[in-house]
C-alpha cells in the first residue's frame, strides 16, 4: 500500500517529523504571570503529541516582558523560564512529536486583552507597567498609540531574539519559529502600512526587511543545529500593504539568512476584508514554495483545513510540504489519528498511536 503523502515523514535539517501534520502555535493565555509554563500546558501539548501530530509548535512565547500580548503569555526572556519549557518538551517528545516553539514580540499589538474573559488588560494606555513600541508611532485601530523605537532599541531586538532562541534550545526544542506574521513586531517592520521609518530600518523595501533578516541571521547562529523557521503573513489583504509577490521575493532571502522552513499565513496587520474559505491561504504558500524550490526549503500552509482529503490534495499537488491544522485540533487532539484512518491507510500504527488508543481506530 502506498503511504498517503500526509503521513510520510518530513526531514527538517537533522530531525525527522513522523508525518506532515503540524499543530500551529495558538495562544492560550494560560501561563503564570511571570511567563512560566504551567501543568496545563504540559497536558494540552502532550495530548496533541499523543494524538499524532508530527510537529507540535508551542504558542507565541515572548522574547521580552514588553512583547507579551497579555500578562499570561509564555516567555523565554529569562533563564528561570527554561525549566518549565523543558518539561513541556519532554511531554511532546514522549509521544514521538518534534517540539517547536514560536518566539515573538507583540509590538503595537502587545498588552491588549485577548479573547479570554478573565484576562487582565486594557486597550487604552499601558498594561502591567510596559509601554507599546513599534517601528512607527502608528496605532492598530482601537489600540493605544505605540512609541517609535529608536535605532539603539531596534538593534537591541536582534540580540533579544537570539538570547530567547538560545534558551529555547537549552530547553530541548527541535524547532524555533520566529513570529513574523499577524501584525506583530517583525510583521510591522515588513509592512509599509505600519513602518513609516526613514532610517536604515524603513523607507524602502530593503530597509523594511532589514530587521527580519538580521534577526534570522542572529537566531541561526544561536540555535546551532536546531531547525529555524519563520511564520509570515504573505499579504496584508489591503492596498498599499504586503503582497504575495513581495513575500515570495523575500522568501529566498530568509533562506539565505538561515531559515530552514517557511510557515505561510496571511493578514493581521490592519483590519481587512479577508476571503476566508477552506484553503484560502494555500495559493500564497504555493507561491513561496515555488520561490524557494531551488533550495528545497519546506513550506507549511495553514488556514481552514477541514479534512484529510483536502490536506492530502494540497501536498500531492505540490502546493506545500506540510499542513498545519489549528482550531479543529482544539476540540480533537487526536485529529491526525482520525485523518490517518480517514485516508484508509493500514499504516496508521506507524503514526505513533499509543497502544491504549488502538481500539479507538475502529470507533465511529
Amino acid at each position: 500500500m502506498v503511504t498517503p503523502r500526509l503521513l510520510e515523514s518530513l526531514p527538517l535539517r537533522e530531525r525527522i517529523a513522523r508525518n506532515r501534520l503540524w499543530l500551529p502555535p495558538m495562544c492560550t493565555y494560560s501561563a503564570a504571570e511571570d511567563g512560566v509554563v504551567t501543568p496545563w500546558h504540559v497536558v494540552h501539548y502532550g495530548a496533541r503529541a499523543a494524538g499524532g501530530f508530527g510537529t507540535v509548535v508551542v504558542e507565541a512565547t515572548a522574547v521580552s516582558p514588553r512583547g507579551r500580548l497579555s500578562p499570561r503569555d509564555l516567555g523565554l526572556w529569562e533563564d528561570a523560564q527554561v525549566a518549565g519549557h523543558s518539561r513541556l518538551v519532554e511531554a511532546i517528545h514522549a509521544s514521538g512529536s518534534l517540539a517547536g516553539v514560536q518566539l515573538g514580540h507583540g509590538g503595537r499589538k502587545a498588552g491588549t486583552p485577548p479573547w479570554r474573559p478573565d484576562a487582565v488588560g486594557a486597550r487604552q494606555g499601558t498594561l502591567a507597567g510596559w509601554d507599546l513600541v513599534a517601528p512607527s508611532a502608528l496605532a492598530y485601530p482601537g489600540h493605544a498609540t505605540p512609541r517609535e523605537l529608536d535605532l539603539t532599541e531596534v538593534r537591541a531586538l536582534v540580540e533579544t531574539f537570539a538570547q530567547a532562541a538560545g534558551r529555547a534550545v537549552a530547553a530541548g526544542y527541535d524547532l524555533v519559529e520566529l513570529h513574523g506574521a499577524h501584525g506583530y513586531l517583525l510583521h510591522e517592520f515588513l509592512s509599509p502600512l505600519s513602518n513609516h521609518r526613514t532610517d536604515a530600518y524603513g523607507g524602502t523595501t530593503a530597509g523594511r526587511r532589514r530587521l527580519v533578516l538580521e534577526v534570522v541571521e542572529a537566531v541561526r547562529e544561536a540555535v546551532g543545529d536546531a531547525v529555524l523557521g519563520i511564520r509570515l503573513s504573505a499579504t496584508d489583504w489591503t492596498a498599499g500593504g504586503l503582497t504575495g509577490e513581495q513575500t515570495a521575493e523575500l522568501a529566498p532571502l530568509l533562506v539565505g539568512a538561515g531559515a530552514d522552513v517557511l510557515h505561510v499565513s496571511t493578514g493581521g496587520n490592519v483590519p481587512a476584508k479577508v476571503p476566508v474559505a477552506p484553503g484560502y491561504q494555500v495559493p500564497f504558500a504555493a507561491r513561496v514554495r515555488d520561490a524557494v524550490a531551488a533550495t528545497a526549503t519546506p513550506v507549511v500552509t495553514v488556514g481552514v483545513m477541514r479534512s484529510a482529503t483536502q490536506a492530502e490534495q494540497i501536498l500531492v499537488t505540490g502546493q506545500a510540504d506540510a499542513v498545519a491544522v489549528g482550531r479543529p485540533a482544539l476540540l480533537d487532539p487526536s485529529l491526525p489519528l482520525r485523518w490517518a484512518r480517514d485516508l484508509g491507510t493500514e499504516g496508521w500504527q506507524a503514526q505513533g498511536v499509543p497502544v491504549p488508543y488502538w481500539r479507538g481506530v475502529w470507533a465511529s
